[in-house]
């Protein structure tokens, strides 16, 4: 393990402080020394100390009172954390059915209150400041509207992401960097890239269920890896199955993988990457969420130690600026001038416009503060959310804990089946996603995925209650039947 003195002076002063409030020393609601008094002590910059707290801030341990200082802030309700499920051992073919769209399609109707989203809304996201950043780029750049775009993206909007790439821990030439419609698109083309229909694909299980649809629709077959619901896949897994199946790529999210909200381990990571390089296997990376984890160490990307080029670098910011703008990127390594053929072939460039919208917005002084607000927001709400869970859900419901994010894996207890809550809870106008969208073959039948996205209310907040009671409902009827 790294020493405190090995590294950066921010986090020399965060760390200790973070072991005294993990391990009770300062208790929830202490008053923290101030910026100037930490600063004096630890003799440095009055800058470095409020770093040190933004980090504790992104970390959800410390909370911020306007005009009196910081304090321990209070933690959620400990619960039971889910289990790791062992997947089948063998590729399946896959036929998602009609529940997947009812769930987790994009218009719901009207009145329905709905857990499906993992994606911030308005209230969250700097929508004015997106508009700005498009009308500003209208006004520069209107000669662009009667152009076709570059394929692969406008110079200056790959040059920006280059640039945001660094804070990923990657070192990225801005030519090789292609702009696509989004990140599932550029998952989508990173896997036509690299597979011919029928092939084996290796997935985190549970997975993305949009990722099961992808991979239907390029007729791959799917490959479940054990994932724990904080370290993430199975490195060990993943080397038995490239032992014994013919994997021909791996699809993973490293950083707050969507259902469970895992994180791998840095170590992990660098390991997955060595034995993509002694295999040969092309890892396709989604790093959609790195911006909403809490810690820096948890946003440097699988990519950022690849050095034989086995690694593929997808990402968007629809979930932390703008989904309305359709736009995501993706570095190919080895297949990039693979990649770049089929979007040429396939759909030409997106909006230049937009793109350099989107640059100027991710290279603007004040978007690095405006994560630290997503986030900060972000985790209240998954503590509210969290509490719920603890109050009124059934004894035995276990719940992921994840370290960012808008998305919450419940597992819950024997005799209530997910489908037959989602069910009940429909009947009520209220939306939960059942487990069995997120794995081949209907698996995780005690599995429900709550996304925090979109609105949140009281409302919200009364409907996820009614969930619970709902299920403590049928757990009762199943232990008298």
């Amino acid at each position: 393990m790294e020493s405190v003195a090995s590294l950066p002076l921010y986090l020399q002063i965060a760390e200790p402080l973070a072991q005294c409030i993990r391990q009770g020393t300062l208790a929830r609601g202490d008053k923290l020394p101030s910026v100037r008094a930490l600063a004096r002590q630890h003799g440095v910059a009055q800058t470095t100390v409020v770093q040190a707290f933004h980090w504790l801030e992104d970390a959800q341990l410390i909370t911020a009172r306007p005009r009196s200082g910081f304090y321990v802030a209070a933690r959620p309700a400990q619960l039971p954390e889910p289990s790791t499920v062992q997947p089948l051992r063998r590729p399946r073919a896959l036929s998602k059915d009609w529940l997947g769209q009812r769930v987790l399609g994009r218009k719901q109707p009207d009145g329905m209150l709905s857990f499906s989203s993992g994606t911030p809304g308005p209230d969250l996201l700097h929508t004015d400041r997106v508009r700005r950043a498009v009308t500003r780029a209208v006004q520069q750049h209107r000669h662009l509207l009667s152009t076709y775009p570059d394929a692969s993206g406008h110079e200056d909007a790959r040059r920006a992401l280059a640039r945001y790439a660094v804070g990923l821990g990657c070192s990225l030439d801005p030519e090789r960097i292609v702009i696509t419609g989004g990140c599932m698109d550029s998952v989508a083309l990173c896997l036509r890239a690299v597979t011919q229909p029928g092939d084996v694909v290796a997935l985190e299980s549970p997975t993305h269920f949009s990722f099961l649809e992808v991979l239907q629709s390029l007729q791959l077959k799917a490959l479940e890896i054990p994932t724990h619901p904080r370290h993430g896949l199975s490195v060990d897994a993943l080397q038995l199955a490239l032992d014994t199946q013919p994997v021909k790529a791996l699809v993973l999210v490293p950083t707050l993988s969507n259902p469970l909200g895992s994180c791998m381990p840095q170590a992990e990571r660098k390991r997955l990457v060595q034995l993509a390089a002694q295999h040969g296997l092309p890892v396709i990376e989604d790093a959609i969420y790195a911006d909403l984890a809490e810690g820096d160490a948890m946003r440097r990307t699988l990519k950022s130690y690849d050095s034989s080029g086995q690694v593929m670098l997808c990402h968007s910011f629809s979930k932390t600026l703008a989904p309305g703008l359709r736009l995501g990127w993706l570095e190919a390594g080895r297949w990039t001038a693979q990649v770049r053929h089929i979007k040429e072939m396939q759909a030409g460039g997106q909006s230049a416009v937009l793109e350099l919208a989107l640059a100027d917005l991710i290279t603007q002084a004040g978007h690095h503060a405006a994560m630290r607000q997503l986030r900060a927001a972000i985790a209240v709400r998954v503590d509210q959310a969290r509490q719920v869970i603890a109050g009124h859900f059934p004894a035995g419901t276990r719940v992921s804990d994840p370290p960012g994010g808008l998305l919450l894996w419940l597992e819950l207890p024997q005799g209530v089946g997910a489908v037959q809550l989602h069910e009940a809870c429909l009947a009520e106008q209220i939306l939960i996603p059942p487990g069995r969208l997120f794995g081949a073959a209907g698996r995780f039948p005690q599995g429900v995925r709550i996304g925090l996205g979109g609105d949140w209310t009281a409302q919200h907040l009364d409907a996820l209650r009614r969930v619970g009671e709902m299920a403590q409902q049928l757990l009762r009827k199943a232990t008298t039947d």
